[in-house]
C-alpha cells in the first residue's frame, strides 16, 4: 500500500473578507447601476467568511483578458507551488533528490512547459524525474491525483511521489459577466495549493516517519463518470478565458449516485459506511455538502472539518480536499487502523473515491 508521508496546504497571499470580495465583484461583473441584491444574497449563501486571493483586489479590474490572467497564473502558480512542495518534503524528512514522480494538477490556468516542468530546476529535482501534468479534473483533481500516485507506487514500491495542486480560481472570474453561474463562482472559490508526499511499500519511509507518527495508507481507489452529465460542471473556454459552467442540479446528481458508489466501493473491502471513522470530503458548497450528508446518511458532525475549511477559505477546487485531509490529521486524527474515505467530485460529471487506513 501507498504511505502518505506528508500533507501540506498553502494559501495565496492576500486574505480578504467575503464582503470585500463581493464589493470587488459588484464593480467588475455587474453593469453600472445594476441592483446588487441578488449578488449579495448569493455570496452570503455560500457560508464563506473569507478567502485568499492571488492579487490585491484592485488589480482584478485591470486584467484585460485571458492572456493577462494566464500570465499571472503561471508566475503565481510557480512561486506558490515551489514553496508548497519544499515545505511538504521538509515535513516528510525527504529531499528534492528523493522524488521519482511529480504530479501536477490544476484547472485554473495553462502552461507549456507545464508548471511541474518549471519546478524541476527551481526545486533541485533530478533531471530524470517523471512528470504527470493533469488538467480538466476540476475539484476532483486532488483525489484523482492521489489515486494516480497510488497506481504509480504500486508498480514502483521503492519510489517517492509528490502530488502538487495549485488552483488560482480568482484569476478565472469573468469581468462584465452577471450570469448566475459566474456570480455563484465568484462567491465560492478561492486561491491556494497543496502538496502530498507519498512512498511505496518498499521505501524506508513507508515503515517509519521521522517524527514517529505514521501517516495513513491508501488501500484502494475508484472513479465513476456519470453518463449525460457533461454540462453539469466545467468551463466554456473563449477569448475572455474560463467561463464557468455550473448547473444547479449538482446536488441532485450527488443524491442520485453517491450512495451506490460509496457503498459498492466499501463493500468490496467488507466495510460499511458506519465503519468509516473520518470522511475527507471536498467542500463543493453548502448545498453539495448537505446532499453528501443526506445521500450517505452521515451524522451531523461527520463533515465538520470540511465545513470549517469552507467557511475559512472557501472552495480551492482540487486543492481543497487535500487541505481537509491535512486538517483531519492535525485536528481530528482517527484511531489507528480504522478506515477513512476521501472523496471529491468534478467535471465529467465524475466522482473520485480513495479508501484510506489511518
Amino acid at each position: 500500500m501507498t504511505r502518505i508521508a506528508a500533507v501540506h496546504g498553502a494559501l495565496a497571499p492576500h486574505r480578504c473578507t467575503q464582503s470585500e470580495i463581493t464589493d470587488m465583484v459588484a464593480r467588475t461583473c455587474l453593469p453600472e447601476g445594476t441592483d446588487r441584491r441578488v449578488l449579495d444574497r448569493l455570496h452570503r449563501s455560500t457560508k464563506v467568511g473569507a478567502r485568499h486571493m492571488t492579487l490585491p483586489l484592485e488589480r482584478y479590474g485591470e486584467l484585460d483578458g485571458f492572456g493577462a490572467a494566464n500570465d499571472a497564473f503561471i508566475t503565481a502558480a510557480t512561486d506558490l507551488g515551489a514553496k508548497t512542495v519544499q515545505d511538504a518534503l521538509h515535513m516528510a524528512g525527504l529531499s528534492a533528490a528523493d522524488v521519482d514522480l511529480l504530479i501536477f494538477t490544476s484547472v485554473t490556468g495553462i502552461a507549456t512547459p507545464s508548471i511541474d516542468a518549471r519546478l524541476v530546476g527551481r526545486l533541485g529535482l533530478r533531471p530524470d524525474v517523471r512528470r504527470m501534468p493533469l488538467f480538466g479534473l476540476g475539484c476532483a483533481g486532488g483525489a484523482a491525483g492521489l489515486a494516480r500516485m497510488h497506481d504509480y507506487l504500486l508498480g514502483r514500491p521503492d519510489h517517492v511521489a509528490v502530488l502538487l495542486s495549485v488552483e488560482l480560481c480568482s484569476l478565472t472570474f469573468q469581468r462584465d459577466d452577471a450570469s448566475m453561474a459566474n456570480l455563484v463562482a465568484t462567491g465560492l472559490f478561492g486561491d491556494g495549493a497543496a502538496a502530498v508526499v507519498a512512498c511505496g511499500a518498499g521505501h524506508p519511509q513507508h515503515r517509519q516517519h521521522p517524527d514517529g507518527i505514521s501517516g495513513p495508507t491508501v488501500v484502494d481507489t475508484r472513479s465513476h463518470l456519470y453518463p449525460d452529465t457533461g454540462r453539469v460542471m466545467g468551463w466554456d473556454i473563449g477569448d475572455s478565458g474560463f467561463r464557468v459552467v455550473l448547473d444547479p442540479q449538482v446536488p441532485d446528481v450527488v443524491r442520485r449516485h453517491l450512495a451506490d458508489d460509496v457503498e459498492g466501493f466499501l463493500g468490496d473491502h467488507g466495510i460499511k459506511p458506519k465503519d468509516v471513522t473520518a470522511w475527507v470530503c471536498h467542500p463543493g458548497g453548502p448545498k453539495v455538502l448537505e446532499a453528501v450528508t443526506e445521500a450517505l446518511d452521515l451524522p451531523d458532525e461527520a463533515l465538520d472539518v470540511t465545513w470549517r475549511h469552507l467557511a475559512d477559505v472557501g472552495n480551492l477546487s482540487s486543492s481543497s480536499v487535500l487541505h481537509v485531509l491535512r486538517d483531519t490529521l492535525a485536528q481530528r486524527r482517527p484511531p489507528p487502523g480504522t478506515p477513512g474515505v476521501l472523496l471529491a467530485m468534478g467535471p465529467g460529471f465524475a466522482c473520485e473515491l480513495v479508501l484510506l487506513r489511518w
